[in-house]
């Protein structure tokens, strides 16, 4: 990958029609709404709602995605699937869409040593010709990606930094204890709540739910950062902690980003997750956004 990785990433929603099948007219809106917003794509993550999307479907969202991009933004694929041989299948299929790197979590269901989890990473990334970030989501799947794990992958010429959405502060600076020892390994922040510290610490940048609703309120964390005002980038911070902590209050995290998207005007469809937000919810969700000025 020419590009460097850097910046916001918007871990982009999977918009759906009224049967549910992915609606590729709406999907290109979103990606040219986060464009505009400066923000690069990570695509069929878990705001995109990889897991009930068909083989057909994932492989579209990876097509679309680089086509609509163009070569403007980076754009990295989500491959993570429960076995490795499944990984490395639909991984070698996505990579060949033209995405820039591809990112997969850990296995989930089945609980792994930290040599499985070693051996799991190593043969995808033996196997692919782009760059491999590791995808830590505990909470999601079961496993966590130790830090000391890290660092044994890090030596792999092909895998080049990791996600972390365990949710604390304390798992992210252990990944970025490796990342000071290592050069060319980074590490991307989930957590929106840690976007700042995280540049602040050292993030080479950030995978974004959030930036589904408020692309370039996100953005302003890392351009006020890059620039150098650290108190605007601190301010971007507690706007963006407000509105996930009065947001993510009202349903599962990806289902009420999914819902404000659409509550915001655009025709994302429903969620995929069995998650029931009703009127009341909704009435709740437009107030959180008209309360921190989030507009289409």
């Amino acid at each position: 990958m020419s590009r460097k990785l850097e910046g916001v990433l918007t871990a982009i929603v999977s918009p759906v029609d009224a049967d549910h099948r992915f609606n590729e007219t709406a999907f290109r809106e979103q990606i040219e709404r986060q464009l505009a917003a400066g923000n690069g794509i990570f695509c069929g993550g878990t705001n995109g709602e990889f897991f009930a999307l068909t083989e057909t479907e994932k492989l579209a969202v990876a097509a679309v995605t680089v086509e609509q991009v163009n070569g403007r933004a980076p754009v990295v694929g989500h491959v993570g699937e429960i076995s490795t041989a499944e990984c490395i299948r639909m991984g070698r299929q996505v990579v060949a869409q033209g995405v820039d790197a591809v990112a997969a979590i850990t296995p989930y269901f089945v609980p792994l040593t930290q040599d499985e989890l070693a051996d799991h990473f190593t043969a995808i990334a033996d196997a692919l010709d782009v760059p491999v970030y590791l995808y830590n989501i505990p909470a999601r799947t079961g496993n966590t990606i130790a830090p000391e794990t890290a660092r044994r992958l890090a030596a792999h010429p092909r895998i080049a930094g990791i996600k972390d959405s365990a949710g604390s502060y304390e798992s992210l600076k252990g990944y970025l204890d490796v990342a000071r020892d290592i050069d060319d390994f980074a590490v991307f922040n989930g957590p929106d709540s840690l976007i700042h510290q995280g540049f602040v610490d050292g993030c080479a940048g950030c995978v974004s739910g959030l930036a589904n609703v408020a692309p370039r309120e996100i953005n302003l964390i890392w351009s006020n950062f890059q620039a150098g005002r650290i108190e605007a980038s601190r301010l971007a911070q507690d706007k963006i902690s407000s509105l996930r902590e009065a947001l993510y209050r009202v349903a599962f995290a990806p289902a009420a980003v999914k819902r404000a998207v659409r509550l915001l005007g655009y025709p994302v469809g429903d969620s995929k997750y069995p998650v029931r937000i009703g009127a009341e919810q909704e009435q709740v969700i437009l107030d959180v956004l008209r309360r921190h000025d989030i507009t289409a």
